[in-house]
Order: structure tokens, then sequence, then C-alpha cells
């Protein structure tokens, strides 16, 4: 079976003693990591801005053409002035005739040149638009497939203690902070270097004497940026912390609506919201304030350094020093084009901390560990028989808070196998490790004599099919769910899986019938007929080894004869283990297996352990007691 369609649900009983944020147990409910985020610091920003660059350089045609036409609109945007200058300089003032004098011919022709370079510089400027956002959207379509391959590839334990709505914001809105920054930021920060150089180069042409003057602002406003761009840093990855904070209550409560409600925790919840929002909202405000002041700031000294330039030049004229007029307005525009890339600079730094942090983010979950699979022995499905052993089983979800204790059980081949026990005795991380979702701390678990480590995770889990107590169906037509783990099955083994598993009786009144869209999570049917559809994909999938994790705990006790039925179908020839809570639904298994802190505590069929008197039949007699009372 699918492992994402038919992995069980780790809040059952026995389920990892995680303590989540919010003390919600099991999958995206957070843990220790989860509750760490807010003190981890963010990683090292040269490394974060190297891997975001060897994305980009992925599109290596596309962003040398955009480079080259990056050059020839910094080259056109250079050339205006230089120009500008010499049709100033066609004026002159001749005192022995009286009066300015126009080379007009000579200014027709620099008119002319200028139009043309900015005729051009529109039309490159155009092109170099649609190159930006095709580099984005390149850059992060690859970015965001490999964050979602690598999602795919994480273990449980993942997801199990890490924010389902925290995951999605990085997935979702650290991935447009970054498209945005390649589209816009990165794009700038490219022209802005290309122009500081240009424009420096003009002015040492022009004089090397006002360049010199010029430079006097640019260590205030390197130290300035420096450290402004320190102090805000931290708001700008707080503040995208918070924001996956949020989605992650949303998500949460919007899942969870109906528990919500059904305990009176509406205002609660909104308050908890409101609190996580306010945060994000002074922070906001703080990120926003900060990387508005240095814009301004940077034009003061821009236009500081502009007087200074004004002043000197002036001065030169007067002083018959070789500067003309069209010269001062040359480097009175050059002065501009190398102050301004710096403004820019200053005025996307808000931008470019915000995809830093977000990049930092997406490769947080990219940097951790694969789920481990060292199986290599080639084992054909069609031959396994079924025979299961847990051996001195070990197992601890955290240190030092062992669940499992030397757990030992032989499952044989056919078997029906119940195991119970009082919650978080250990039954559904039985499960857990038989597919390796997790691993054991010391012992080991055979399928026919092998050792479930020798075997890949795919072929094991291909054995397997789980009907879990919460059904996970898709927003698909029922068709395609039933043929979830076996999409290759015609529509005959389809609806006999169906009728099997008794499905086709509500599947036929269904005015699409196996073409009817499910809703999401299949809530547009009942909890009864999301389980017999859970059942008919367990039926097509035909595994050698069947779990039931108190497939039946859920619906009433009508429903549950019908999914008894096809479940007794189901398990027919077929080793199978049932997680129960309702004890009346295992008085028929081969062997019923109770276990206690961590161990079988006793194990044989229904009559045999009641008349043991041991801890079966302590919890059969107050079931039972609780539900005559």
């Amino acid at each position: 079976m699918n492992q994402q369609a038919n992995r069980p649900a780790a809040k059952s009983a026995g389920d990892p003693p995680i303590v989540p944020i919010g003390g919600r147990r099991g999958p995206g409910g957070g843990g220790p990591m989860a509750a760490r985020m807010n003190a981890e610091k963010p990683k090292n920003t040269k490394q974060t801005v190297g891997r975001l660059l060897h994305y980009i350089g992925r599109s290596g045609v596309l962003l040398i053409a955009l480079l080259a036409i990056m050059l020839a609109v910094t080259a056109a945007d250079l050339l205006g002035p230089f120009f500008q200058a010499k049709a100033i300089d066609t004026i002159s003032v001749d005192e022995l005739a009286g009066g300015l004098q126009v080379d007009l011919e000579a200014l027709a022709g620099y008119l002319t040149v200028m139009a043309i370079i900015f005729v051009c510089s529109a039309v490159l400027s155009f092109f170099q638009g649609i190159l930006s956002a095709q580099l984005s959207q390149r850059t992060v379509r690859s970015m965001r497939s490999d964050l979602f391959q690598k999602i795919s590839r994480l273990p449980i334990s993942y997801t199990d203690t890490h924010k389902h709505g925290d995951i999605m914001s990085r997935m979702t809105n650290d991935v447009e902070n970054v498209s945005n920054a390649i589209s816009q930021s990165i794009t700038t920060l490219f022209s802005c270097v290309l122009t500081l150089f240009g424009a420096l180069v003009m002015m040492l042409y022009y004089s090397w004497q006002m360049t010199l003057i010029a430079l006097v602002t640019i260590p205030i406003s390197v130290c300035v940026s420096a450290q402004l761009g320190k102090f805000m840093r931290k708001y700008f990855v707080r503040q995208q912390k918070l924001l996956g904070q949020i989605n992650g209550q949303v998500e949460e409560t919007v899942t969870s609506y109906k528990t919500v409600v059904a305990f009176g925790k509406e205002e609660e919840s909104v308050e908890k919201f409101a609190a996580t929002s306010q945060e994000l909202r002074s922070c906001a405000v703080s990120a926003k304030v900060w990387g508005s002041i240095m814009g301004p700031v940077m034009n003061f000294i821009g236009n500081l350094q502009y007087v200074l330039i004004a002043a000197s030049g002036g001065w030169m004229v007067l002083n018959n020093m070789g500067i003309t007029v069209g010269s001062i307005q040359a480097m009175l525009q050059y002065s501009k084009k190398f102050t301004h890339p710096i403004n820019q600079i200053a005025n996307q730094y808000s931008s470019i901390l915000t995809a830093l942090a977000g990049a930092e983010r997406i490769f947080e979950i990219m940097d951790s560990a694969d789920e481990v699979d060292e199986g290599k022995r080639d084992m054909k499905i069609s031959s396994v028989r079924g025979d299961i052993d847990f051996q001195n089983i070990q197992f601890e979800y955290i240190p030092d808070e062992p669940v499992l204790k030397g757990l030992n059980l032989s499952i044989r081949s056919g078997q029906k196998i119940a195991i119970v026990g009082a919650t978080g005795s250990g039954k559904t991380t039985v499960v857990n490790l038989l597919t390796r979702f997790y691993e054991t701390n010391g012992g080991k678990i055979t399928i026919d004599g092998v050792d479930i480590r020798e075997i890949p995770k795919s072929t094991l889990r291909h054995m397997i099919a789980i009907v879990l107590q919460d059904t996970v169906l898709f927003s698909d037509t029922i068709r395609n769910n039933i043929k979830y783990g076996h999409p290759e099955a015609s529509d005959e083994q389809m609806k006999n899986a169906a009728a099997t598993a008794k499905a086709d009786y509500f599947i036929d009144r269904l005015p699409d019938g196996y073409d009817t869209v499910l809703a999401e999570s299949g809530s547009n049917l009942s909890q009864g007929q999301r389980q017999l559809l859970a059942i008919a994909r367990a039926v097509l999938a035909d595994p050698k080894i069947l779990i039931l994790d108190e497939a039946t705990s859920n619906v009433d006790t009508r429903t549950e004869m019908h999914i008894q039925q096809a479940m007794l179908a189901l398990m027919k020839n077929r080793t199978s283990l049932i997680i129960a809570h309702r004890l009346s639904t295992i008085r028929d298994a081969d062997m019923i297996v109770v276990i206690r802190d961590g161990v079988v505590a006793e194990a044989g069929d229904h009559d045999t352990l009641l008349a043991a008197d041991g801890e079966y039949a302590k919890l059969y007699s107050n079931q039972f007691a609780g539900m005559a009372t």
C-alpha cells in the first residue's frame, strides 16, 4: 500500500508521548523541535546566498541573457549624461559677439544620439523585465519542486513533531518571498553593481578631484547601512517565524473545528490567534519602520554628496581648472547614479532580508535527514507468507522514556491477532515499528525470518495494508481513491473490491457513482462510508499483511456490523493485526495479545483469557460494566 495514504495516524493509544505546542499529540502538533523554533538563530547569510545563487545558476542561459541585457541597459543609462554634457557644451558665451553661441549642427547630433539611446534603453528594459520574471519563476519552481520532494522523503517523526501549517508556510509564503527577491531585489542588485562601477569610471574621466570629494560620503553610507541592517535583521527573521506559527494555528483550528466548538473553545481559540497576530503585527511594524528608515537616511547622504560636488565644481570653473559647465552637470548626474544604487540597495534591503529569512527556513527542511532505508534484500511480495516475529523489541520516542521494554510476539501466516491494552501501552507503536515509520532502539522484527531492516521500505510497505481509525481520503473521485494503492487495477477489479468491502451499495446510489468527487478528507460521506472506501482500497491492494487500527471505533453499532463483515472478507487468508478498543469486536480472533508496561502481559483466545482472570478479563469487565452503566 502507498505509505502516505495508509500510514497510521500517530494519535491512538501507544503513540509517541511527545509534548507538542498546544498540548495536542500526533501529526502537526509540534514537539520539542517546534517548541525551540523561536529560540534558534538563523543560518549563515553567506551560505544561504550561495545556495540561492546555485538555484539561480540552474537557468544558466537565461541568466547570461539577462546579465547581457542588464549590461546594455546600464551602458545606455551611463551614456545619457555623457552626451547631455556634450550637448550643453555646444552652448558657449562669446563676449566679442555679445551673447550666447550655439553649434546647432552638433547640438542636433547629440540630441539625436540621446533619443536613440533612450529608446533602446526603454526597449531593453522591457525585455529585462520579461527575462527577470522567467528567471524568478524557473528558480522558485525548481526550489519548490526540491522542497516538495524533500518533504516526501522526510521520516514520519519529522511530520509528527512539526506543525503542518508551518511546513506549508515554507512551501508557500517563504518561496513566494524568494520569488519576489529574485524578480526584483536581486536583479536590482546586479544592475546597481554595474551602475556603481560605470558611474565611478565616468566620474574619474571628468575629474578625479571631484570624484574624491564624492567618495567622502561612501564610508558614511556603508557604516549606516551596515548598522541599520544588523539591527533590522532580527525583526524580519522573527516575522517569518510568526507567519508560519499563524498558519499552523489556522490549520489546526480549521481541521479540529468540531472539537473546538464541542468544547466551547471558540473564544479561547480566537484569543490565542489574536495574541500571535498581535505579536506578528508589532514585529511587522518594527520591521517595516526600520526598513523604511534606511532609504531616507541614504537619500540624505546622497544629497550631501550632491551639494559637495556642485560647490567644488563651481569653484573649479571660477578658477579655470579645466572643468566646463557640461562637465559639472555630468558629474552631478553621475554622482546621483553612483549614490542611487546604494539607495536602491537600501530600499530593497527589507525584501532581501525577508527572502533570506524565508530561504533559511526552506533550507532547514532541505537539510533535515532523509528517511533511512538501508534495505537491499530482493524479496518478491508474491512469495511472502506473512510470518511475523517481534524479538525483544526496545523502543522510546523520547530518550529515557521507554514505550516498549523487550516485547516478544510471534504471529503465524494467516492468523488473526488482536492487540489490546490500556491507553499509552504501546499498541500503535507496534504497528509503527512493523511498517518502519519508526526504527527500533533494540531487538529486531522479522517477516518470514527476514529482518525488516534488510527489506527495502517500498517493498515492505507494499506487503502491508492499513485501515485507520481516521480514514485518509483525497479530494478526488471515488474511483481514484479506491485505486490509490493499485492504480493499474481494472475497473472490474475495483468494483469487485468495493463489493467485497460492502461499499458498492452506497456508491451505486450516488449521482456520479464511482466518478463522484469527494470533498476534502471525504467530508461529503459519512464516517462509516469513508471506512468502507478505505477497506475497499485495502482489498484492491491485495496485501499479505493487514493492519486494522481501531477501524470501527468512530462508528455506530449498526454501521460497525457492516464494516465487520467487510473486514472479515478482507482478512481471509491474510495475516491480520487488529488494534482494538472495543473488545466485543475481537472475540473470534485466533489470538488476543495484551500489552502492558511495554511487554506482552498475556496472550490467548477470548475464552482462555477470560478464564485466566488476568489483565484481559479486567479490561473486558471494565468495558462492559461501563457500557451497562
